[in-house]
């Protein structure tokens, strides 16, 4: 019998007829984990032994629920606040399907969606590495998998590059508006003239949107604090589109609907802003990508820093200064303004001398 590292129970392992059973004693007494050692052995020898399937009965819900409750604890806090940050993408996902079921194809599946979401590599990674942990604690600690059956063993992670800026030019956002049916020429439209998400464009209500102020209210965001958003022109000519269309259809809570009347499933978005995007022949874009446009334009037209963190939500200022190398005209006022000591100083100067000509 043995311990791992790092856990309290004890195994046992085993190798009868060419085979090797190893398996869990699920008891930290040593007395116990004996006698249950010896029954196993006793069961193997007299052909009354049969290893039931690991992982038959258990959901990937399951698993991260025991991973929370026994193994978030131990990490720190920071750790444990990313820990339910990254389940709230794997969750919706992964949640109710069987832990044989999760395949290496099923996992590339996730990472297809969670790029073309707009994740960052990086966030991804913290994701798959706490999956990772908890299937080799359900291996190692808990028994529910067998060593086939770790899928995450091996997954090679995305290369971290948390700097990109890919936004359109006044041509391809042309060209894209141009490739789109209507619909989503409309959601494409608002989410460059907002700078909102792709989660938080699907969830509007009309509850949340108010006309006479021009601003339409965000209740759930990334970093989790309501924001208010103020509407231009161009995203109120789509409310005001949409708006008319809920009179005519009726019983809308959502301000963009299938053709159907529904909220507009996340993936079939995905499908027509891929194959638009395709049809503009635009390369290396994805619908995230639209909130650097937009960040991307209003630092081009100078718009201070704090105002475009503030509109995009960014509740670190790190992650909008990203943008201010396409804002040299306002980086340019600021030096400028040190020019009016040195005016002023001039022309005191030039004063004095005309006084000592006359």
């Amino acid at each position: 019998m043995f311990k791992r590292k790092d856990s309290a129970l004890w195994w046992m392992s085993i190798r009868y007829n060419g085979k090797k059973i190893q398996k869990s004693l699920e008891t930290s007494d040593k007395k116990l984990a004996k006698a249950i050692e010896a029954k196993i052995i006793t069961d193997i020898v007299e052909g009354k032994y049969y290893e039931k399937p690991t992982g038959h009965n258990k959901t990937f819900r399951q698993l991260m629920d025991r991973f929370m409750k026994e193994h978030a604890p131990k990490v720190s806090g920071s750790m444990q606040k990313s820990y339910a940050s990254s389940l709230k993408h794997l969750i919706p996902f992964f949640g109710d399907l069987n832990l044989l079921s999760i395949s290496r194809k099923k996992i590339s599946e996730y990472k297809v969606l969670r790029l073309d979401e707009g994740a960052r590599p990086s966030s991804l990674n913290r994701e798959l590495a706490m999956v990772s942990k908890a299937f080799t604690l359900a291996l190692e600690d808990w028994d529910l998998i067998s060593g086939n059956d770790k899928p995450f063993s091996k997954m090679p992670y995305e290369r971290e590059n948390n700097e990109r800026d890919r936004w359109l030019t006044e041509d391809e956002e042309k060209k894209l508006l141009e490739s789109c049916p209507e619909w989503l020429r409309e959601i494409i439209s608002f989410a460059l003239n907002t700078g909102l998400r792709q989660g938080e464009l699907l969830s509007l209500e009309w509850s949340r949107v108010s006309l006479f102020r021009k601003t339409i209210l965000i209740q759930k965001t990334k970093n989790g604090k309501p924001k208010t958003v103020p509407l231009n022109q161009i995203a109120m000519d789509v409310i005001m589109r949409k708006s008319d269309e809920k009179v005519r259809k009726l019983n809308n809570d959502f301000v963009f609907v299938s053709s159907h009347g529904t909220k507009i499933d996340r993936h079939n978005l995905r499908r027509a802003f891929n194959n638009a995007v395709r049809t503009a022949e635009i390369e290396d874009f994805k619908f995230h990508d639209l909130r650097h446009c937009f960040c991307t334009k209003l630092a081009q037209r100078g718009v201070d820093i704090y105002k475009i963190a503030k509109l995009a939500g960014h509740e670190d200022i790190r992650m909008t200064q990203r943008y201010s190398h396409h804002c040299p005209e306002s980086l340019r006022d600021g030096v400028e303004a040190l020019e009016a000591d040195y005016v002023l100083t001039t022309l005191e100067k030039k004063g004095q001398f005309a006084t000592l000509q006359n």
